[in-house]
């Protein structure tokens, strides 16, 4: 809810190696609209979408699953889908195993049911929403939550508690989008060929670069924002806005810091706990099948007690603050008199020496006394006897100590097991006595117990769980009032992953880097995209002297190609330019020392060479497939990056290609940059003028390529680089000395024509550049004194034909 206090866009399925928590419901029509419906079990947040599938093998939508990455997928039964399209039960089919697909019948998904229920959960108002817009145009993704709030409640056996879930619409209106491949060729989430750097890999993916968050919530919004970056200027400024305070306020910054520490890490987890019902709430609680829900719940209320002690501090820190957003969480948060109404209400019934700690036993001990004495007679009753048996399992540790001289001798508890021994190997000099059972070897020690342990402690788990159903049964009221007040657990939870993504990961990160190395990006509706001294925000943490460079887009020069030899810096610069869009569009500094943006709608890559075995296509087959997916959906608002497109076939159908595909995306206006080693490919640019050719330095010594990484304006051929890499891998030199022969004659031909076609579209390139000239005048922040000279000049420049 940036735009009312967070932004916080929940969802993607956690981070590497995080077991997802998402829930999907997918429905179709005839239209080829998909409806989605992902509800985060862990954040309490439900997330839809509703949008045209435009490709026959569903591209869209498997994007999408790769974004939530879900537990379960609910969909209606299969049905024949038209126009050779795939459907998406058989999309599921394909790509999921049968235990993640939930086929429930076509009436649960019900649009207007759906509709009435997002209005009743939602934790907005229904008008801040935007519920009345979108319930008519957007009805597929309503139906598709009935469905999948239907099964959650069946499945878990409990009832959501109303007012309680952060809702939003997902669309291409509220988020860039990134499709699968370019997420992997980009390094978005996991670096590509970990394989070959071994266990000391220092590459990372841009996710564990700026994963430095201290929560779950924030590393799960982070892994979100990356996949889907914003689109909403007002949204990015905001948080651009939060960074520029924090960075030039050190107080504020570590203040923050701190404050975030005394929040439990899990407390986004456990706040939307209380989100869910359980349908029974009679004395069931009593079996002891549910000791163990009853202990997560009075964990929960610990975890609660702790996060609303935190607030008073974040209070104090967030006082003075100026941005519109860390402003914002003040109002809404720290001065709203519910915290503190909700923190005097546990105060009646908690005992105030108990806290939260994430050591098993003190966690079960805090548990079992956090109601006030004399509030409940059994449950005093069963603390003595869970007391009195711990107390008797540290005397037996001692006694065996003394028995049998293991002075070592250590009594351990976790969860499972209740309390066991440790004993250190080199203590046995024999054997071990009989008396212990149950012997396992871990590492240097040996982990067993005894039949008097075990009796005591099957009374001491016996004792706990009475303790723990004591416990709720005295707080059931207070569980109650909890939930009547739920909206604004879910804003807690909603504000401490943003702050975490935004103070622990962004303004970490920048903190870290020298001085100036990191800048804020400007944006602008429809201006250019001017990077001045970019650099790879992965690469540059690998090398201290990585080279900068530039990139300018606008619509009098939409396309750039980039050429030179292998290894000279190509695909680095590509997959830069996309790094540094994505983290702007999140609402991060980016590593330039200035950079000028447009909002982008979609980044498409073609990047890379490969055979996909899985789906029997060859290296070109699958270089088209990812070429078409472009050409079907790439917009004026798109940016798209290829790097050396059709080289894996003949040459001169490579090149057809290449061309066409490049005057396609010029027809479309589409931000394009183009990696090539095709000469001839340099020649739009004498046909189009909105083609800008550059080349990555290189210099030639003693026949050795000398890389220089540094981007220049137009052609440079270096002199058959292919020829000197053949002569090194030790072709025969008759055969090399011929090869250079034909290649002269090849070469001089070609440069008779390119010079003809130069002179021919000459007029045309330099009224571009007057055009190109005065868009960037246009977008200027410069004043008038300064514009109208630069008029002049320019005026003066034309005139004399020397613009360049």
């Amino acid at each position: 809810m940036e735009g009312d206090a967070t932004g916080a866009d929940g969802g993607g399925g956690g981070g590497s190696g995080e077991r997802s928590s998402f829930v999907i419901g997918l429905i179709e029509n005839r239209a080829k609209e998909v409806g989605v419906a992902a509800f985060d079990l862990r954040s309490a947040s439900l997330h839809l979408s509703q949008y045209i599938e435009t490709s026959c093998s569903y591209h869209n939508t498997k994007t999408l699953l790769h974004f939530y990455d879900p537990m379960v997928v609910i969909v209606p039964p299969n049905k024949t889908a038209a126009d050779g399209m795939v459907g998406v039960s058989e999309l599921i089919d394909k790509h999921y195993p049968a235990n993640k697909k939930v086929t429930m019948a076509r009436g649960c998904f019900d649009d207007t049911k759906g509709a009435v229920i997002v209005r009743s959960l939602s934790a907005r108002d229904p008008s801040a929403l935007g519920l009345d817009t979108y319930c008519k145009q957007y009805y597929l993704c309503l139906a598709a939550a009935t469905a999948t709030i239907k099964w959650i409640e069946s499945e878990k056996g409990v009832f959501i508690t109303n007012h309680s879930l952060s809702v939003t619409f997902n669309g291409s209106f509220d988020h860039m989008s990134i499709d699968s491949t370019s997420v992997q060729t980009l390094e978005i989430i996991d670096p590509l060929h970990t394989e070959l750097w071994g266990t000391s890999n220092k590459k990372k993916s841009l996710f564990q670069m700026l994963k430095t968050t201290k929560t779950t919530g924030g590393s799960r919004l982070l892994r979100a924002n990356l996949l889907q970056p914003l689109k909403d200027i007002q949204t990015i400024n905001a948080r651009l806005d939060c960074l520029d305070e924090l960075m030039s306020n050190e107080e504020l910054f570590f203040g923050l810091t701190q404050g975030l520490r005394k929040f439990p890490k899990e407390s986004d987890k456990v706040l939307c706990h209380f989100c869910f019902k359980p349908k029974k709430v009679t004395d069931e609680v009593l079996k002891p099948a549910n000791g163990r829900k009853s202990q997560m719940l009075i964990s929960d209320i610990i975890v609660l007690k702790t996060a609303l002690d935190a607030i008073p501090f974040l209070s104090k820190v967030l006082k003075g603050a100026k941005s519109f957003l860390l402003h914002n969480i003040y109002q809404t948060v720290c001065e709203n008199p519910k915290y503190a109404n909700m923190r005097k209400r546990i105060g009646d019934v908690i005992d105030e020496d108990v806290v939260h700690s994430r050591a098993p036993f003190v966690a079960c001990t805090q548990q079992c006394f956090a109601v006030k004495a004399g509030i409940d007679g059994l449950l005093d009753v069963a603390r003595r006897s869970f007391c009195d048996t711990s107390e008797a399992i540290h005397n037996l540790a001692k006694k065996y100590r003394d028995d049998y001289n293991m002075p070592n001798l250590k009594i351990t508890y976790n969860i499972r097991q209740g309390f066991y021994f440790i004993i250190p190997q080199k203590d046995i000099t024999d054997r071990l006595p009989n008396k212990f059972i149950q012997v396992v070897r871990h590492g240097k020690n040996l982990h067993c117990s005894s039949l008097e342990l075990a009796s005591l402690n099957v009374r001491n788990k016996s004792s706990a769980a009475e303790c723990f159903s004591r416990t709720e049964l005295c707080w059931e009221g207070l569980i109650d009032k909890i939930r009547g007040d739920i909206a604004i657990l879910t804003l807690l939870a909603e504000v401490l992953c943003l702050l975490d993504m935004i103070v622990n990961s962004f303004a970490h990160t920048i903190s870290t880097k020298p001085v100036d190395r990191y800048t804020r990006p400007e944006f602008t509706d429809d201006g250019p995209m001017a990077i001045n001294a970019g650099r790879h925000p992965i690469l540059e943490t690998l090398h201290t002297n990585f080279v900068p460079n530039n990139i300018f887009l606008s619509e009098a020069s939409n396309m750039v190609l980039v050429m030179g030899p292998n290894m000279s810096g190509k695909s680095t610069y590509l997959q830069q330019i996309c790094l540094i869009v994505i983290l702007a569009q999140i609402g991060c500094y980016v590593p330039a020392q200035f950079a000028s943006l447009r909002v982008l709608d979609r980044i498409f890559t073609r990047i890379g060479n490969g055979d996909n075995v899985e789906n029997n296509s060859s290296t070109f087959m699958t270089e088209m497939k990812e070429t078409a997916f472009i050409m079907q959906n790439v917009s004026s608002r798109s940016l798209v990056v290829v790097d050396e497109l059709g080289r894996a076939t003949s040459s001169s159908d490579g090149l057809a290609i290449a061309w066409s595909c490049c005057e396609y995306l010029l027809s479309v206006k589409a931000y394009t940059v183009f990696a090539t080693h095709m000469e001839r490919l340099s020649e739009l640019s004498t046909m189009y003028p909105n083609v800008k050719i550059l080349h990555f330095e290189v210099d030639l010594r003693n026949d050795r390529l000398d890389f220089k990484f540094c981007l220049k304006d137009g052609i440079r051929r270096v002199p058959h680089y292919g020829l000197l890499l053949a002569r090194v891998a030790g072709i025969p030199t008759s055969v090399i000395d011929t090869s250079t022969s034909i290649t002269s004659q090849i070469t001089e031909q070609e440069m008779t024509r390119m010079n003809a076609n130069c002179e021919e579209y000459w007029s045309l390139q330099m009224t571009y550049q007057v055009v190109q000239r005065l868009i960037c005048l246009k977008y200027s922040n410069h004043g008038d004194d300064y514009i109208r000279e630069a008029l002049q000049n320019l005026k003066e420049s034309y005139s004399a034909g020397r613009l360049t």
